[in-house]
């Protein structure tokens, strides 16, 4: 088992981020930098993509991997006696809600931003088989029009004409994070369901507003029902923490210490 790969910046109360994604912590910066300024801010690398790793052989991801792996980031980094302020996005807020499972001891609070565990909706069957759909599409017919079916299934329409291409050759699908994604995380992780009850650590479960009417905030409120946990709308889409992140920052710190905190 190798060491797992994360960076820190900051000072406070330890904060543990877990990307979206296939774990690439690319443009992360401008939300640790805010953040840094209330916490010990973790930035966690599942794949290592970030530590030299991009390009190396990867296989199909499991969430416990994903979720052990910050456990041990914690275990490194977490001061003794003291309990982590944790945050995960995308992929990374499953691997956060299997960590809350499975470690919450370990665990404050955590905040999990439009988790794509859509086997906890009513027709979570089939929103399921639908994200098997575009690993299929990727796999046949290339990133683009994986990406494009993707996006349809986010935003629950008909994905219409798909654009024309190939499959990536390993080499190409190795060489990028969104590929990684497609063909390694995807399909393993929007098949979790996280066990239903309220926890020993605090859950909050975010959506974007951006992402009203979308399949990832319909699945953030129904989590947040089964779950027993607070809900909150952060800025943005289902990419709000890259696209607003001083916002986002701001607001992850008042989820996380109060409304008295200072940005």
């Amino acid at each position: 088992m190798t060491d797992p790969h994360y960076d820190i910046t900051g000072h406070g109360p330890v904060l543990l981020l877990i990307p979206g994604g296939a774990g690439h912590p690319m443009g992360l910066d401008p939300v640790t930098d805010a953040l840094s300024a209330h916490f010990t801010v973790v930035t966690y690398d599942p794949l290592g993509l970030a530590h030299g790793r991009l390009g190396e052989p990867v296989e199909d991801q499991r969430v416990r991997d994903w979720s052990d792996g910050a456990r041990r980031v914690l275990d490194a980094t977490l001061p003794e006696g003291e309990s982590a302020y944790v945050f995960g996005t995308s992929a990374g807020a499953i691997a956060a809600l299997d960590l809350l499972t499975r470690h919450a001891e370990r665990l404050r609070h955590v905040v999990a931003h439009e988790p794509p565990c859509v086997g906890v909706l009513p027709d979570g069957t089939r929103q399921q088989a639908a994200f098997r759909e575009v690993c299929e599409v990727y796999r046949t017919k290339g990133l683009a029009a994986g990406g494009a079916r993707m996006t349809a299934v986010l935003e629950e329409r008909e994905a219409g004409e798909l654009p024309e291409g190939q499959p990536l050759s390993r080499e190409e699908e190795l060489a990028s994070p969104m590929a990684l994604s497609l063909a390694h995380v995807i399909g393993p992780f929007t098949s979790y369901v996280p066990e239903a009850g309220p926890s020993r650590a605090r859950l909050t479960v975010a959506a974007g507003t951006d992402s009203r009417g979308h399949l990832l905030y319909r699945t953030a409120e129904c989590l947040a029902k089964t779950q027993q946990a607070d809900f909150v709308e952060f800025p943005g889409g289902h990419l709000g923490i890259l696209q607003h992140s001083a916002a986002y920052a701001h607001l992850l710190t008042r989820t996380f210490l109060g409304t008295d905190s200072r940005s």
